[in-house]
């Protein structure tokens, strides 16, 4: 059971105002500095696995391999690779207590697919030529092409069509209304301000422990802190300089997630500056990796030389490089970029300027956005760093840089093929750099549908050495995430995270799995 300190603390948690029988040691209260747009799967809510309110046809273990969910096996694969065939579990049941059939993961698959469908990852998907229902228990994939990573794409969360059809997926009532076959329900969302999730009494794995899962949204990591201190959470998401001040509180553990969390800055091709390459291998050059995991990440991440992080397996090694600002100076002399009295450099009469946007609130990327430009200065280009909100940094996002962060687990498709593909240029935060490389999108095409292992290796190898001679982005970490939770459950592990996180990534991937420590 938590000790009476923290059933206190629940009892004045921003979840305690649900009454759904759940008592204080049974009440978990985490914050978190972000909350989903929608809960609907069918808009991407979920879709790289770890919702707590729907399951998908596969999962992820702690080690990130792939284990059945919904379906009682990994998928049976024929055709060459183009068919994949699933059979489902038995005596599952949606949160209404309706069953669960094929025809739902049928829906689920054509709705996502469906261009009405206003999914941004539904390139994801681009390889499903059709998906069908056999029977209550059986639904075969049908691909247009071979496509080596598919099975980890079913993760993605199954609808109820009695529940999600007959509305409009992007404004229909399901978004905030989900019903799902996972470890718990919503039982209130309170926009802004916190999700109140109770345990599922239909769910087909058993009870959770944890009857009931508060996300408290509060978006400034100080406020995050302070209330982590005071009991009023139990556990949340911090960045490292404020991670480190719990290190000697007896009650808190700290937990340390690696990820595929890449900060990077979009460098805009249609900028006249961001869009020369010239600037943009300078740019490359001139950052310190090493002191920003050094000074800003106190040493939770990794120095990002390209979207995947140096320990990935399909990481190219060739590709690390060190700081040279002298050579960034002869790429700039080489191209026309030349000096001016301020040490700003100038070509045709344009300086060597542009704005680099940062999201309001966030000390980390403001942190690296602030060593950026004065890494940037040293090369004698000016970048301004302003902060904004989303809502303003959005119309700007083709014209002007952004500290932006990306990143997916599961197999190098998964990320740089929306990031980097010229067929997705614009398309919302998709390839935010309007990115268009004609050897990196065969290299993406070719990592996709390639079956043999080695002739992937070599064409994601080819785009991360692409990648060095004509930068889209400059990569500078790939940051750690870290957790402070009071240490009164056991069963918490981390997996691997992709970039969002916290929500449903973190310790609590597996709440539903925790067991109280005494």
């Amino acid at each position: 059971m938590l000790a009476t300190a923290a059933a206190v603390s629940a009892c004045s948690a921003p979840g305690s105002g649900t009454t759904d029988g759940a008592a204080a040691g049974e009440s978990v209260v985490i914050g978190v500095s972000t909350e989903p747009d929608t809960l609907s799967p069918l808009l991407g809510y979920g879709k790289d696995g770890n919702s707590k309110l729907f399951d998908g046809l596969l999962a992820r273990k702690a080690d990130m391999t792939l284990e059945p969910a919904l379906a009682t096996a990994l998928p049976r694969i024929t055709d060459g690779g183009r068919t994949y065939t699933y059979t489902l579990r038995k005596g599952v049941k949606f949160s209404d207590g309706k069953p669960l059939t094929a025809r739902d993961v049928v829906f689920t698959y054509r709705t996502v697919l469906d261009d009405d469908t206003n999914n941004t990852a539904r390139s994801e998907l681009a390889a499903v030529k059709d998906v069908r229902a056999v029977g209550d228990d059986t639904v075969v994939f049908t691909l247009h092409h071979p496509y080596a990573p598919f099975a980890a794409r079913t993760v993605l969360p199954i609808v109820p069509e009695h529940a999600a059809g007959g509305q409009d997926p992007n404004t229909g009532p399901f978004n905030t209304k989900p019903v799902g076959t996972g470890p718990y329900v919503l039982a209130d969302w309170r926009k802004g301000e916190k999700l109140t999730f109770k345990a599922n009494p239909h769910y087909w794995g058993g009870t959770p422990k944890v009857k009931k899962l508060t996300m408290a949204i509060v978006a400034d990591d100080d406020v995050r802190a302070t209330r982590l201190r005071s009991g009023d959470l139990d556990g949340a998401v911090l960045p490292p300089n404020l991670a480190a001040t719990f290190k000697s509180d007896d009650d808190k553990k700290t937990y340390r997630a690696t990820s595929y969390d890449v900060r990077v800055v979009t460098l805009p091709s249609g900028n006249p500056v961001t869009g020369d390459t010239a600037i943009r291998r300078a740019l490359d050059l001139a950052v310190d990796r090493q002191a920003m995991v050094d000074k800003i990440l106190d040493g939770a991440g990794r120095p990002a030389y390209g979207p995947l992080p140096v320990d990935d397996p399909w990481f190219a090694k060739d590709v690390e490089r060190s700081r040279d600002l002298a050579e960034a100076g002869r790429v700039l002399d080489a191209a026309g970029w030349t000096k001016g009295e301020d040490g700003i450099r100038a070509k045709d009469g344009r300086p060597a300027r542009f704005t680099l946007y940062y999201p309001s609130g966030d000390k980390v990327r403001q942190d690296h956005a602030l060593a950026y430009a004065s890494d940037a200065k040293k090369a004698g280009i000016d970048v301004r760093v302003e902060s904004a909100t989303w809502e303003v940094i959005e119309p700007r996002m083709h014209r002007d840089a952004v500290l932006a962060g990306f990143g997916s687990t599961g197999d190098p498709d998964f990320g740089l093929y929306t990031m980097l593909h010229s067929s997705l240029a614009g398309d919302g935060f998709n390839n935010m750099a309007h990115y268009d490389n004609p050897a990196v999108d065969r290299a993406l095409e070719t990592g996709r549908r390639a079956q043999d292992p080695e002739a992937r290796r070599a064409a994601y190898d080819a785009l991360q050495r692409a990648l060095v001679k004509d930068p889209g982005y400059t990569f500078l970490t790939h940051i750690d995430h870290l957790y402070v939770l009071a240490d009164r459950w056991k069963g918490l592990t981390t997996q691997t995270e992709p970039h969002e996180h916290g929500f449903a990534a973190g310790p609590w991937w597996n709440v539903e799995d925790w067991q109280p420590a005494a």
